[in-house]
This record gives C-alpha cells, structure tokens and sequence, in this order.
C-alpha cells in the first residue's frame, strides 16, 4: 500500500496526478497563514522507502501514470542525489510520464545552483509551483514568507535558465484591508517580472489557530471584502504582463473562477470580474467554497 503521513495538499491541476511523498512538512513552515503543515516536523523522507513506494505505485497503476507530483510543501529541498534517484525511477516505472512537479520556495530555489537547477531538469522535473502570495515586501514581513520581491525574481530568473516552468500563486486578501490597494499592485508587478508559465490567485481564508487567525483575533488584521478581494484581483490582472501565461482562479477557495491566458484575454477576463463586482455574475456560494 502506498503510504502517506498527513493530510496530503497538492495543487487543482495535479488532481490526476499520482503523489509521492519524498518530504514529509515544509522546510520553512513559518507562514501565518498557513495550518497545512503544521503538525509535521519536517524531514526528508528515507530515500528507499520513496522508492518502495514508486515501485507499488507502478504495481497498482502502471501505464496509467502520466504525472507525478512529489510532495510535501517544498520538495526541491531534496538534495541531487535524492532527486535524481527518485526521478530515474519514476520514469522507469511509468512509461507513459510525461511531468514531474513539486512544491518550491524562494528560499530553496535560490540556494540551488543553476547548474544543478539544471540538472535536475534534465532528470525530469518539469514544473515547480511556488507561492509568493504577494508581491508587497511589507506584506511578505507580515506573513513571515522568507523571502521579497527580489528574491522572488531571482528565484524564478533561476528556474527559467534551468530550463522549469513556473506555476506563481497569489492569495487574495493577503495584505488585510490595511495593504489591500499595495498587496494587489504589487503582485501584478512580481507577475511581470517573474514572468511565470502559469499564474493561479487563491483567496486567502483565516484559519483558527493561525497566527494570523490569533492576529484576526486581537484585532489586529482584517480580511478585505468579498467585493475589496475582487477588485484586488481586477488590479492583479490589469497590471500584469507576463510574456504567456495560463491564468486560473481554479481553486475551490475562489468566488469567482475564471479561466484564459495572460495578457492575451486580460480585456475579457476584466470584463467578467466587473460583471461580478456590479452583481451580472453570481459568486461562488460559502458552501461551495473550502481551502
């Protein structure tokens, strides 16, 4: 049987994809936001029981495999000789794999070599999702992410030498009403810059317990409005201007889902957000909606 420590967390496009858990936790593990991982120490899993699990995955699924998302928050803290174990097997054992992702940070991105950025490419490792939130360094304080605007560049300068596409995800709400206006112009202006082959914009939801649920608490933050969460993301999506990037507001914490490319459909994409802002479109329900 394939084991798994934990709630596991994966992104919407990885829902076909079969999930190995190389890393157990989130090497950073600070965010305030965030409750995924907080109950895991983090560590790097024994390299053979990753391949066990490979190995009984292909018993089970076979030629149906066609992704693999190696979790847990930031995988590409595994070191080469980890990685390159790991996805030789992968691709020995599914022969119809055609994508490796995997969580990453700034942080993890940025202490990697290009060379050896590189070099796990070339193993098969496609895709790494990464998650800004923001691009507001005031904000990235706040939500104590590790890293700032420049960094994030740098970070996604790194991959795109290496040869990785990017998935950049941003969290609606993430400056509170206090930096809602810098938090949305500011994450149009990372998007440019990190130029990114996906682009995903989440809605941020106060967990209890979360330092920033203790914060909401005391008072001390304050989730924007539904309709302040939207016009953040029209802002968001008049701002930016990557080179050709798929956008999906996809997640099932949204209200609004959308769909096309960045800048190609930025018209007819703000066009339905302020449809939804003067009541045309209806909203996802709070029912409908979870993390």
């Amino acid at each position: 049987m394939v084991r798994y420590e934990g709630q596991i967390y994966r992104p919407p496009s990885e829902a076909n994809s079969y999930i190995l858990q190389a890393t157990v936790g989130c090497s950073w593990n600070h965010c305030t936001y965030c409750d995924m991982y907080r109950t895991k120490s983090f560590r790097v899993r024994e390299l053979e029981e990753s391949l066990e699990d490979i190995a009984e995955a292909g018993r089970i699924y076979g030629p149906a495999v066609e992704k693999v998302f190696v979790a847990d928050g930031d995988a590409l803290v595994m070191d080469l000789d980890h990685w390159e174990a790991i996805l030789k097997a992968c691709h020995d054992t599914f022969p119809r794999l055609r994508r490796v992702s995997a969580y990453a940070t700034a942080m993890n991105l940025n202490e990697k070599s290009v060379a050896d950025l590189k070099a796990i490419r070339s193993m098969g490792l496609n895709l790494l999702y990464i998650g800004p939130e923001t691009g507001d360094d005031e904000t990235f304080k706040r939500i104590a992410k590790g890293a700032n605007f420049d960094e994030h560049v740098e970070s996604a300068r790194r991959a795109r030498e290496a040869g990785m596409d990017l998935s950049a995800i941003f969290l609606l709400g993430t400056g509170g009403v206090e930096r809602s206006q810098e938090h949305a112009e500011a994450s149009a202006r990372l998007i440019t810059e990190m130029d990114p082959a996906f682009v995903s914009m989440l809605t941020l939801t106060v967990v209890p317990g979360t330092p920033i649920g203790k914060l909401e608490q005391k008072g001390r933050f304050t989730l924007p409005s539904i309709a302040r969460m939207l016009e953040e993301l029209r802002i968001m999506v008049a701002g930016a201007n990557p080179t050709d990037a798929v956008f999906r507001t996809n997640h099932a914490s949204n209200y609004l889902p959308l769909a096309g490319r960045l800048p190609q459909d930025r018209d007819r994409i703000v066009s339905v957000v302020d449809q939804a802002l003067s009541g045309e479109i209806r909203l996802r329900p709070e029912w409908l909606r979870g993390l």
